[in-house]
């Protein structure tokens, strides 16, 4: 019996890229430079990329260098900014004690460079609150602003080099030896949470004040983007006192990998019960989960500045002193984490802090005050 060869299976060509051939309508472009169209469309995706939030500090950050720029050396802020300037601009808005052209002392003797009719046109144009130095933060954060401009633009960053790095050492050292240290919103732990949650009486904002301000709190200390952006499509009712909210999308997880570990978030007892008020109240079934109220209803969802506004008044209907805001929600929750002993990995996984550091700073802060090395004047020996 002759034995028939097999038939091998056809081998499919691979596709060779050198043998398209650009169609003539089709601009060509120089590989070496960014096209005009492709460059709005890079804008674009890091526009919609970030939250609104980030969007509107960066621009505001931008608006004040370039009003800066143009005051103090009368030309038009272009990238990359020389490294003189960026020192110019440190020493312009941090305190120090003084040196030759500086401004007038003010508490502590303490002065800056900014010129006074420079500072004064720049309050008058709406790029500066008070006249003065800005508190640290803000001159950081405005360096930072422009060290991503220039990372984008791939262009030398001044923002790098040894003499500001150095500088901003000094500076944040100098500070410190002040005593002065970064700004942070008053936590809203426990107590005061229940003082906020006693001044939702007013109807229908107060069945959502309190829905929102327990779901914020109890889900992890959610930020306000994350309240303003939470949907009914993402909420799952386990039981009348139980609910898992899926966090699709934060600040530290722009690109919504929705199948991460620690996604879930549980809502249960009082913020479950508030939940399933505000829902069966305002009839709110899908979309946005927070809305604002008009003629007694439910209608456009919130923004974020409005949480940040919820807060603000309730916390001084509640007569609290402090400065509050819709960050109280999240430090007071890591603060009261602390405070009653939570093991660090469950208590990260609700908040979804990416920084140890950060986290440590609330939690500790809380955990330290329950702790047993800080009243060994009571401790009493058992036997």
């Amino acid at each position: 019996m002759v034995k028939r060869p097999s038939k091998r299976p056809r081998t499919r060509a691979r596709p060779d890229p050198n043998a398209l051939v650009p169609h003539e309508t089709v601009r060509t472009l120089d590989p070496q430079v960014l096209h005009t169209q492709a460059e709005a469309s890079v804008r674009a995706l890091l526009k919609e990329g970030e939250s609104a939030n980030t969007v509107r500090s960066y621009a505001s950050a931008l608006r004040y260098w370039a009003a800066w720029f143009r005051l103090r050396y009368r030309s038009a802020l272009t990238l990359p900014v020389p490294v003189p300037a960026v020192l110019q601009f440190l020493v312009d808005h941090v305190l120090h004690t003084g040196g030759a052209g500086a401004s007038d002392p003010g508490d502590g003797g303490l002065v800056h460079d900014l010129p006074p009719a420079i500072d004064q046109a720049l309050v008058n144009g709406g790029f500066k609150t008070a006249l003065g130095a800005p508190a640290l933060n803000t001159v950081l954060h405005r360096l930072s602003v422009l060290s991503k401009a220039h990372q984008l633009r791939d262009v030398p960053n001044p923002t790098r080099d040894p003499a500001v790095q150095e500088l901003i050492k000094r500076i944040r050292r100098a500070y410190a030896g002040r005593g002065v240290r970064p700004a942070h919103k008053t936590a809203l732990t426990k107590t005061p949470l229940e003082a906020l949650l006693a001044t939702c009486t007013d109807g229908l904002i107060g069945v959502r004040d309190r829905a929102l301000l327990l779901f914020a709190w109890a889900s992890g200390g959610r930020r306000r983007s994350e309240v303003a952006g939470a949907v009914m499509e993402n909420l799952t009712r386990v039981d009348e006192n139980t609910y898992v909210y899926r966090l699709t999308h934060s600040k530290t997880d722009q690109a919504g990998t929705e199948h991460r570990a620690d996604a879930d978030k549980p809502l249960v007892g009082l913020a479950a019960q508030a939940l399933t008020a505000w829902i069966e109240a305002s009839g709110v079934t899908t979309g946005p989960m927070f809305r604002r109220i008009r003629k007694s209803k439910a209608v456009e969802p919130l923004t974020g500045q409005a949480v940040w506004h919820i807060v603000k008044r309730r916390a001084a209907l509640a007569g609290l002193e402090g400065d509050f805001g819709a960050h109280s929600l999240r430090s007071g929750f890591v603060t009261e984490a602390g405070r009653q002993n939570v093991p660090l990995a469950e208590a990260m996984g609700l908040t979804g802090h990416r920084s140890l550091a950060t986290f440590m700073r609330y939690f500790q802060s809380g955990a330290v005050q329950s702790s047993p090395a800080a009243d060994l004047l009571s401790f009493v020996p058992k036997g």
